[in-house]
């Protein structure tokens, strides 16, 4: 870990991941403008953007939270029998599982709300879920990455693995959503 809380040492450490956050941002961007069309026809897809895309970053970062915690305590192995990782893990699913179906019903009542519902509700919770599950998977994936490299680079994963994990679940969920999105709809 770095002792040296430094202006120095923080640019020294940070500049660079988020200069590559930048551009994995940028890329979100683009894919993002990509379905403009599919989004336009749909009101009720393009409430799910944002949503989908920050409960996924959030799931993330809580998960991030956790194993950097975890990390610290010295109760993180990273080894695939590590029972604090399934058990973060288990929760991040469980939690998507139970956070999106919600995510999607209330894309859809919004959109009926302000006019705009164009996908039956059963369609729209689906497309939800299922991005939301597929994104829980992922953020798992990106976070324990993540936390690793930090620990195996000698930086501390509290600095680090919550930017990247945001990021990349943007991108992730923009992709992800679309993905589903082409496959439901």
């Amino acid at each position: 870990m770095p002792t040296d809380w430094t202006i120095r040492a923080i640019t020294r450490a940070m500049l660079p991941v988020l200069l590559v956050l930048t551009v994995i941002e940028i890329g979100s961007g683009l894919v993002l403008g990509s379905f403009e069309g599919d989004l336009l026809r749909y009101p009720s897809l393009l409430i799910l953007v944002p949503v989908t895309i920050g409960t996924a970053g959030n799931l993330g970062s809580v998960l991030a939270a956790r194993l950097s915690t975890a990390f610290h305590l010295g109760t993180l192995s990273f080894t695939p029998d590590d029972e604090t990782f399934a058990g973060n893990a288990l929760a991040t699913v469980a939690l998507a599982l139970t956070v999106f179906p919600v995510v999607g019903g209330g894309a859809w009542l919004l959109a009926v709300a302000t006019g705009g519902a164009a996908l039956d509700p059963g369609t729209v919770v689906l497309v939800s879920s299922l991005s939301g599950a597929v994104l829980a998977l992922l953020a798992i994936v990106v976070t324990a990455l993540a936390t690793y490299v930090a620990y195996r680079r000698g930086l501390d994963p509290d600095d680090v693995v919550i930017p990247v994990v945001t990021n990349v679940c943007d991108v992730l969920g923009v992709v992800v959503l679309f993905g589903v999105v082409k496959m439901v709809v």
